[in-house]
């Protein structure tokens, strides 16, 4: 395992990421504990010490069952992250509920890494507003020890980074950003991290795999990197762009098997940053995919459970987006044929209450107009 030199610490530069751990017959709520403390067991054997999780992770699930994957081992073997989740507005003054609830949940007396989750449009204004009192009970608590490093992440504009940054970057450690291939200029990525570079705050990373969805490419995008090197995995292409990204410190991926994990590691065992050649056609590549992208869902499942009419949202923008990219055919309607009704696109009510919560922004209302208009077509 690679590690990465973060202030005293030695952190393992690959992260394990538990907004993904195995479910039970695809519920997402019902984490498969047993396969996830499996897990667990693999990565700290196979030398990943940091581990991430969120109040909202598997429908609040995630921190409980990672804290008690990794209560089986001493404290000072593990580094564990978890956030406020001011993506939703109404926890805005639950600060310390909260966090005493996390505690409890992870089994823990204290974080080694906390974060501010998801500065974006919708909650930066919140944020900043003093009368929630935030930044001043997080600080507290890193000067008690419950915290021992302050950062936030981020899935909003460059403009709104710089606006909390101009508000608390003296006092954050590092910053979590949505960084992969495909985002380095889709979501401006690249002068993200450029921006975090001159506050000299190190780059933590989330969806280096963008969902899964850069770990199996179509057949003419993997035949240009495999002529490229032959050996690599298509998946590992992904981290070794990451390990040519400077500032990078911290690498999270969410992975929902052993396999995953193991492939993971293995790519971890070494750095080989790409060569301009390389970095030069993988960006390329993006460009020609980001193309046939409709919308940037990552599946997180945020929206899921502020849907009044319990949508399955993620699995509906995957079918949207096979719909689009297609102009149409037969695998999204014949899909659909197994989802009842009132489950399909056309029971949105377009009340827009996943959209007060989603990362990526998705204007998910329309997407579901859209996508019943094109079904009825």
């Amino acid at each position: 395992m690679i590690y990465r030199d973060f202030q005293n610490l030695k952190l393992s530069a690959l992260g394990m990421g538990a907004m993904r751990l195995p479910v039970i017959d695809g519920n997402d709520a019902q984490i498969d504990k047993e396969a996830a403390a499996e897990m667990v067991a693999y990565a700290m054997e196979h030398g990943i010490n940091y581990y991430d999780t969120a109040w909202g992770y598997h429908d609040g699930n995630s921190e409980t069952v990672l804290g008690e994957a990794l209560g089986r081992y001493p404290r000072d073997s593990f580094y564990l992250a978890t956030k406020f989740p001011g993506y939703d507005l109404s926890n805005m003054d639950k600060a310390e509920p909260i966090f005493e609830a996390q505690l409890k949940k992870c089994g823990v007396d204290y974080f080694d890494f906390y974060l501010f989750h998801n500065i974006c449009e919708m909650n930066i204004d919140a944020y900043l507003d003093e009368k929630y009192g935030i930044f001043d009970y997080l600080m507290e608590q890193k000067k008690k020890g419950r915290i021992r490093h302050l950062g936030f992440s981020a899935h909003g504009s460059y403009d709104v980074m710089k606006r909390f940054l101009d508000a608390y970057g003296e006092h954050m450690e590092f910053c979590q950003i949505q960084l992969n291939y495909l985002d380095w200029s889709f979501q401006n990525a690249g002068a993200k991290v450029e921006l975090l570079n001159s506050y000299h705050i190190p780059v933590w990373l989330m969806e280096p795999l963008r969902g899964g969805k850069l770990a199996a490419l179509p057949e003419e995008n993997a035949a240009v990197l495999k002529e490229l090197r032959p050996e690599e995995e298509i998946p590992a292409w992904a981290f070794r762009f990451l390990q040519s990204v400077p500032g990078v410190t911290m690498v999270l991926s969410g992975m929902s098997d052993s396999e995953q994990l193991k492939e993971n590691i293995r790519t971890y065992e070494e750095d080989k940053p790409l060569k301009d050649k390389e970095m030069t056609a993988l960006l390329e590549m993006a460009e020609r995919m980001v193309k046939k992208i409709a919308l940037p869902c990552t599946a997180c499942h945020y929206c899921v459970s502020h849907c009044p009419k319990g949508l399955d949202i993620p699995s509906l923008l995957e079918l949207y987006n096979e719909h689009c990219f297609t102009g149409g055919g037969f695998l999204a309607p014949m899909a659909l044929m197994a989802v009842p009704e009132e489950k399909r696109p056309g029971a949105c009510i377009g009340c827009r209450s996943c959209e007060a919560v989603c990362p990526q922004q998705i204007k998910i209302s329309e997407a579901m107009a859209d996508f019943t208009a094109k079904l009825n077509a």
